[in-house]
């Protein structure tokens, strides 16, 4: 990475080569387009697109949006590119702004639009009012191929709308694949014309029609993002055994799952009548998805039923496998066998890597870069998800600190090519369609750049400060992260109050609330743990000046103190009047003693923040610190106890 004295900008992901220039580009409606070079209806949508949102940003009307000369953003592609987009294809670009105007050059369409990204994220407000981009020369391509994001429609059901919305997100920070989640215990999501008894028995609460599949495929392509199906065998399969038992490892009354977890039923890959309604299935995805590749799952088979099956163990001794691995292996290899004709290349989590799994399938990694590694290291082709799990909560420092190929990576360089990049998975079993853009976003755009930028983009801190401004962009974009939480039955003061607490605290991380909460297809998703973000940003900023704080001297610290009370004060106030509120059932229960909790930790600070604690005080707020990392049944915590921690400690001696 290269980059010169430059303005606070705000770009996201970060590009390979930034050179800034003195002056700038004002944006008026004088504004207009030129396309020279290749031009076509996707390229002229892509600039529409962009036009919108930066209408919408400036509160200006261009009037004719494209001329055929002059201009004041001339765009130049060599060639549309692939209609369909596919793995390694071109997305570089090189973007020229000055006062006078501005050069987008690309070698085909979808290069073009990652530099319209950028180039929207140039333009900012200035001190006047007016609108403009910095002047400055970039030359960007993406370090790794293949950038996705996972959308679980399968337990809980994501609408098209959610989807659509998402797309355009994704688009925003140069993510390029969309990974659908559509079959699992809880749920079949997608239409099936040969086999309708799957979803007609197994969808619940939603399915996605295949004209719907065609219309969400189509405006990805549009957007230069590829669609991959994945359909969980043989595991996660309860929803499929709900309509077709016979293909079950043990037989058993099966209906569509409610609860979460590593459930028991399996298929049983040793039937005729498995390989069959497979077959015919899959021949019709392969139809519906046109992206070459094909995700299977192939993740958390437990192994219980096979092992309980008498025909499955006769057939396992018979066939020499030693272990239920064994015959994992040798299914997907008759999975890759039923694909091949149809042009796919398998995808699995990593329990499918095995010395049988074909050699030009790749593995999913969930359990981490050495995973990912050993996968490169015996031939596969490799994409990484650990430390990118939304669902789990994680800040986005974890993410961006997770590399698909890490600085002490022993790959040889034959090796690491095929480490292909990531994706980031949002799980559903607590988020509803309501919920589910506040859990991914603004997080994802940390994993966007961990994806597409050089390794040695690495600062935390301006992460931050540029994620903090490319979360008010999405918004442009449509995706409802800000729509949520609604406080649907409370007054407007009660609202406000929960509002305040919620900034305060964050779920659990990892699987705690499934430890605490029991949750399910029919838990009411809409208490404390929903409301509060996966990553409370008042909450780290507060975190962060009381560390700035105590590393002050003594005598410098009286004007610093006042910005961390009026955060106490406002966390205290708004407490206090959550904890009044009545509490109907243990859920909110637990609510009301967090922010019990929240009154006690924001009055001892205060005390901690002007005078030592005495002796007495100090042992009650040890014993206060210890109370409240423990979470309450509102299943969330204190980001900031930590730092709390040590001003106590300081405050004690």
């Amino acid at each position: 990475m290269t980059s010169n004295a430059a303005p606070a900008a705000n770009l996201m992901p970060w590009p390979a080569h930034v050179d800034w220039r003195d002056g700038a580009l004002a944006i008026d409606a004088a504004f207009r387009v030129r396309v020279a070079g290749h031009d076509d209806a996707r390229l002229r949508a892509g600039i529409g697109r962009a036009l919108d949102r930066l209408e919408k940003r400036a509160g200006i009307t261009f009037g004719p949006r494209f001329v055929a000369s002059g201009g004041t953003l001339v765009v130049t592609c060599e060639n549309a590119g692939s209609s369909l987009p596919k793995l390694g294809d071109d997305e570089s670009y090189t973007l020229a702004v000055g006062a006078a105007g501005a050069e987008l050059r690309a070698p085909n369409v979808v290069g073009a639009l990652r530099g319209l990204e950028t180039f929207l994220q140039l333009v900012e407000k200035r001190a006047d009012g007016s609108f403009a981009a910095a002047s400055v020369v970039i030359e960007d391509a993406p370090r790794f191929p293949w950038r996705g994001l996972m959308i679980d429609v399968a337990r809980h059901f994501q609408p098209p709308e959610v989807i659509h919305r998402n797309l355009d997100a994704m688009a925003a920070v140069k993510m390029n694949v969309l990974h659908l989640h559509l079959t699992d215990d809880q749920g079949f999501r997608i239409e099936s014309k040969r086999h309708p008894e799957l979803h007609a028995v197994s969808a619940g609460s939603g399915v996605l029609t295949q004209e719907q599949v065609r219309a969400i495929i189509a405006a990805a392509a549009e957007r230069g993002i590829r669609v991959v199906p994945e359909f969980d065998v043989p595991g996660h399969a309860t929803a499929w055994l709900a309509s077709h038992p016979e293909i079950a490892s043990v037989p058993r009354n099966y209906t569509v799952a409610k609860d979460w977890g590593v459930l028991n039923p399996v298929m049983d890959p040793t039937k005729l009548e498995t390989e069959a309604l497979l077959s015919s299935f899959f021949a019709e995805m392969a139809a519906l998805f046109p992206d070459e590749f094909f995700h299977i799952g192939g993740d958390e088979n437990n192994g219980k039923d096979w092992n309980a099956s008498e025909r499955i163990t006769a057939f396992k001794k018979g066939h020499g496998f030693a272990t239920n691995e064994a015959l994992h292996a040798w299914f997907n290899q008759k999975l890759a066998a039923m694909m091949t004709p149809h042009g796919k290349r398998l995808v699995g989590w990593d329990e499918v890597l095995h010395p049988d799994f074909p050699r030009s399938a790749v593995v999913h990694s969930w359990r981490g870069p050495e995973s990912l590694a050993q996968a490169a290291q015996q031939g596969f082709a490799g994409i990484l998800s650990a430390g990118y799990y939304l669902d789990l909560h994680y800040p986005a420092a974890d993410a961006y600190a997770a590399d698909p190929l890490p600085a002490d990576s022993k790959l040889t360089p034959e090796q690491a090519a095929r480490v292909l990049g990531g994706e980031a998975p949002m799980w559903s079993e607590w988020a509803d369609a309501r919920i589910y853009d506040f859990r991914i976003w603004p997080r994802a755009a940390a994993v966007a750049e961990r994806l597409w930028s050089l390794r040695e983009v690495r600062d935390v801190a301006d992460m931050y400060r540029r994620l903090a401004r490319i979360d008010e962009l999405l918004v442009e974009t449509g995706v409802q992260h800000r729509a949520w939480p609604r406080f649907e039955g409370f007054s407007p003061e009660d609202a406000a109050a929960l509002r305040v607490l919620a900034s305060a605290v964050e779920p659990v991380k990892r699987y705690q609330r499934g430890q605490i909460q029991k949750g399910g297809l029919d838990y009411p998703l809409n208490e404390l743990a929903d409301w509060a973000h996966s990553e409370s940003r008042p909450a780290r900023e507060f975190a962060a000046r009381l560390e700035t704080w105590l590393a002050l001297p003594t005598e410098k610290r009286a004007g610093e103190r006042d910005a961390l009370l009026t955060n106490l004060a406002a966390w205290r106030v708004a407490a206090a009047r959550v904890a009044q509120m009545p509490a109907p059932d243990k859920y909110a229960a637990g609510r009301i003693e967090t922010a019990r909790r929240l009154v006690a930790l924001c009055d001892a600070a205060e005390h901690a923040l002007h005078a030592p604690l005495p002796v007495d005080e100090a042992a009650r707020v040890g014993e206060l610190v210890k109370t409240a990392a423990k979470p309450t049944a509102a299943a969330v915590e204190f980001p900031f106890l930590p730092a709390l921690g040590r001003l106590f400690a300081e405050a004690s001696r």
